[in-house]
């Protein structure tokens, strides 16, 4: 079981030994606690009364008022009160949340309890490109998505393996070795080289063969035998092929600073007919048109006949769901997983939900001590363009990632020197800037857009200074920098909290929250979670700051303390994201 939020935990805590006081029959009832719908006068609300209420014969009004009768009185609650149909509304006491700020300050993650987590080992399959293809816009969601939650299970203490699943095996190696072969031989004996650009453009054109070409066709045929045969000749080929896109790939992980380990299909292609092996030995395949496979329960085509999950084709080949499930079972069985994550466009649902059947079916998800592992596929909308299509260069195909990050790069570097209150920066300092809030606002534009929809990508508004954007929060960031910088930089572990103004509780109550978003983020894997909570925070702070004068005040340390925080949020949020903070802006 995963660790619930302190707050949370505490108040239900509370009402549940209420609740089995005053109904003994009801004792270890699930109750529901959420934030209020009325802030201005109650932090959190319990609506489970008018549910629990029909099991005594009462109405949910009596209910609630005989259940807060057995509340005890406590450092937590400070008030309870009933509205409407038996909604129980609790406002927290101001020395409880004065306190707890002093010991999430004190917290190395914190107030986030994670030690559920500390034993944990991720498998997590994110970005998986096509060797030999560039990187497009639509790989962009994979990449960072899959980032930032690497990002987050290592910050909670977990082990996470970040696996970069690259499309490097198959028909198109035969393809395009072939095409080579006729064509570049030059290449493939090292006296010319050649960039992913070409790659992908003779990809193209050794499709175009491998269609019209019968003589070429048997010929790619013949070198997808050898090459999974272990040919000298078609792996050295393979092996430059992959070189070459690898670098490519290299240049732009660096930019966007993300990190993964290379296993690519390939990888799992020596265990394929073990695999086989194993599922026959199960007696879970069927031979369907000669085809190996498995035959699942719930999974039918449109003409309502028994969708096939193919493990080994009529041929004797193999294809995605054959490395998938090997890839399901060494995951389990040699890396030790506890749990599994998949990122991949909505379009692959149906694929891993068969995938992961069939691999629990197997018991591919399941460890040695009987223990599960739990698996998800992360799923995700397109990337569209302003006018809600693809996005798409002029000759009609989509956008390399590498363009677009260097014209975000581009565009916030001409918005910095427009706005023309720059003259505190360097040359370099505008540049480096430039390069930062460019990847910061691609990376936010996309992490802050519920990942399971599309989204409209625009470079005008991502860069927007105002509202929920990285430069909003990043500015927000410097503003708390030159405060300490003016009052000047001290210890503050020793110093109190203490609330004296409503701008100051909304602010703290909102910071008490952090570890319920996290925590809620680990579970459904949605950064933009995350994102509206760092942007909720940044505007309060700046309410705060509106509202309570800092330096030279009497409450001068507290509220150093208060902004000093919120300072550790964001920057820990955003890395989180795998976006960076800048000092000057």
């Amino acid at each position: 079981m995963i660790t619930k939020p302190y707050l949370k935990a505490q108040l239900r805590k509370a009402l549940c030994t209420a609740l089995e006081q005053a109904f003994p029959e009801l004792s270890q009832t699930q109750i529901e606690i959420t934030l209020s719908n009325r802030p201005d006068s109650a932090d959190y609300q319990c609506n489970s009364a008018m549910k629990l209420a029909k099991s005594v014969n009462l109405n949910p009004l009596d209910f609630a008022k005989k259940w807060c009768d057995h509340l005890p009185t406590s450092e937590l609650i400070e008030e309870i009160f009933i509205t409407g149909a038996g909604f129980i509304n609790i406002r927290l006491r101001d020395a409880f949340i004065e306190k707890h700020l002093g010991s999430i300050y004190k917290s190395p993650r914190l107030g986030v309890n994670s030690k559920d987590y500390q034993n944990q080992k991720i498998v997590l399959d994110f970005s998986s490109p096509n060797i030999a293809k560039q990187m497009h816009v639509g790989h962009l969601r994979s990449t960072i998505i899959g980032d930032a939650i690497a990002r987050l299970f290592e910050f909670l203490g977990a082990e996470v393996l970040r696996l970069n699943h690259v499309g490097d095996w198959g028909t198109q190696f035969g393809m395009l070795i072939a095409y080579l072969k006729r064509y570049h031989s030059n290449v493939l004996n090292g006296k010319s080289t050649a960039n992913l650009e070409d790659l992908s453009q003779w990809y193209k054109a050794s499709k175009v063969c491998f269609d019209e070409d019968i003589d070429f066709k048997n010929q790619a045929q013949r070198e997808v035998t050898a090459l999974q045969n272990g040919a000298p000749e078609s792996l050295a080929a393979w092996k430059l092929i992959c070189e070459i896109s690898r670098k490519s790939y290299e240049e732009i992980y660096q930019l966007l600073e993300v990190n993964l380990i290379e296993r690519g299909e390939s990888f799992y292609n020596p265990y394929l007919f073990e695999l086989v092996e194993d599922l026959t030995n199960k007696n879970l395949l069927t031979v369907s048109d000669g085809a190996k496979c498995i035959f699942l329960p719930g999974f039918i085509t449109r003409e309502n006949t028994p969708l096939p999950l193919i493990i080994q084709k009529s041929d004797g080949g193999f294809n995605y769901a054959s490395t998938d499930m090997a890839a399901m079972r060494y995951r389990t069985q040699q890396d030790g997983a506890t749990r599994i994550i998949i990122l991949t466009d909505a379009g692959q649902a149906l694929h891993f939900d068969m995938v992961s059947k069939g691999a629990e079916t197997a018991g591919y998800l399941q460890k040695n001590n009987g223990e599960k592992v739990r698996f998800d596929h992360v799923p995700f909308g397109l990337m569209l363009d302003e006018t809600g299509k693809k996005i798409k260069t002029r000759s009609g195909e989509s956008e390399p990632l590498m363009s677009l990050i260097q014209n975000a790069i581009t565009a916030s570097e001409k918005i910095i020197r427009e706005r023309g209150n720059h003259s505190f920066l360097e040359e370099n300092e505008i540049r480096n800037l430039a390069k930062t809030l460019g990847i910061n606002a691609i990376k936010y534009a996309d992490l802050s857009s519920n990942r399971t929809s599309d989204y409209k990508f625009s470079y005008e508004r991502m860069l927007r200074f105002e509202g929920n954007t990285a430069a909003f929060l990043m500015y927000s960031y410097v503003r708390i920098l030159s405060i300490k910088q003016k009052i000047g930089f001290r210890d503050l572990s020793d110093t109190l909290f203490k609330i004296t103004h409503p701008s100051e509780r909304l602010l703290a109550l909102h910071i008490l929250h952090f570890d319920e978003v996290i925590l809620q983020f680990s579970e459904d894997l949605l950064p933009h979670r995350l994102c509206e909570y760092l942007y909720q925070l940044a505007e309060k702070f700046n309410v705060f700051f509106r509202d309570c004068r800092v330096e030279g005040s009497k409450e001068e340390q507290s509220r150093l303390l208060l902004a000093e925080i919120v300072r550790k949020i964001l920057f820990t949020g955003m890395q989180l994201l795998g976006l960076k903070m800048v000092e000057k802006m």
